[in-house]
């Protein structure tokens, strides 16, 4: 796990700072809104934070680990753009481009849409489709 300046700007955007955005969701906190856990759960991957993003991920399609650490060479995260969040009762999407860059390599856009469901007051990421650009 990767450590952060607490007064710094949240890896997901937030200029308010990584303990006043997803720090608290990482310590346990609900999100809001799937916009909200979406961001956290870009910052859980920007920090390596593999327990929250398996935490975070609805049962019925959670893989078993992600194996953050042993990626080589790892990501380096650039940066997030929410382009849309809807919300349907239970029922959200949230499309996003993520930057990122392996290595030494080019910069690369990961690009998103995410489907998230509301159980017991909690929203999880369910799964996600990559359009086509």
């Amino acid at each position: 796990m990767q450590a952060i300046d607490t007064l710094t700007p949240c890896p997901c955007g937030n200029n308010a700072g990584y303990a006043r955005c997803c720090g608290l969701l990482h310590e346990g906190g609900t999100a809001v809104t799937a916009e909200a856990l979406m961001r956290s759960r870009y910052s859980a991957y920007v920090l390596k934070r593999e327990d929250y993003l398996l935490a975070t991920w609805h049962p019925s399609t959670r893989p078993v680990s992600l194996k953050l650490a042993a990626q080589q060479p790892a990501p380096s995260w650039l940066g997030l753009d929410v382009k849309r969040h809807e919300e349907n009762g239970a029922h959200a999407t949230v499309e996003f481009i993520a930057r990122l860059r392996y290595g030494g390599g080019k910069a690369q856009r990961m690009h998103e849409i995410s489907r998230f469901l509301r159980e017991q007051g909690r929203w999880y990421y369910l799964d996600g489709q990559f359009p086509e650009n």
